[in-house]
């Protein structure tokens, strides 16, 4: 009977500790996640996945080459708005800056010489003037496929005037513009302007021989 009873101690024991081993190893395995289907995920009942490289494929409004070119076109006409010199006629100082707008009524009126006393003035003075104009930022670009009107740009322009008399430098004007630019039939055109600063008008500078 002790035999026995020693024997059936011993078996208890093995069984005991093999039994724990066998937990330990299964502990061990790494386990393997349960499929659940999240927010992102495809099929019935979850949201589309995200496409990568979507935002990539829009088109942009305006490409660079077209921005260069309005750019240009506004810098051209606002910088010519203020060339000008004493003999100038308007036969031949407005066709070629008309030529750069959209020909509209109101840039008809808007793209003329000086007039009045103070063309008289210049006249009288023998004077000229010469315009630089560079384009700050734009302000707006937009597309309007619902109206036709096309593709718009407006750009903030800084326009400074140096006026001479009798060959001498008599003063130098500074203006901020809000130009605004219209691409008709492959080309853009000068659309309108608008005062956008008061800058620092008029404010002459030494004067020099």
């Amino acid at each position: 009977m002790a035999l026995l009873g020693a024997l059936l101690v011993g078996s208890l024991v093995v069984l005991t500790v093999f039994s724990g081993e066998d937990d330990s190893a299964t502990d061990a395995k790494p386990k393997t996640p349960t499929a659940t289907r999240g927010a992102g995920s495809g099929g019935a009942g979850g949201a589309p996945a995200a496409q990568t490289g979507a935002a990539d494929s829009v088109p942009p409004i305006v490409r660079p080459d077209d921005l260069a070119a309005a750019h240009r076109v506004m810098a051209e006409y606002m910088s010519g708005l203020s060339t000008y010199k004493h003999t100038d006629t308007a036969a031949s100082w407005t066709p070629p800056l008309l030529d750069r707008t959209v020909r509209s009524e109101e840039m008809k009126q808007l793209t003329v010489l000086p007039t009045g006393k103070a063309w008289a003035e210049c006249q009288q003075a023998k004077c000229s003037s010469v315009g630089q104009a560079v384009v700050r930022r734009d302000a707006q670009i937009s597309d309007e496929l619902a109206r036709g009107s096309g593709q718009t740009i407006s750009s903030v322009v800084e326009v400074t005037a140096t006026r001479s008399k009798d060959g001498r430098k008599a003063e130098t004007e500074t203006n901020t513009w809000l130009v605004s630019a219209r691409k008709v039939g492959g080309e853009w055109q000068l659309a309108g302007f608008d005062i956008y600063g008061l800058g620092n008008v008029g404010a002459p500078e030494p004067k020099g021989e």
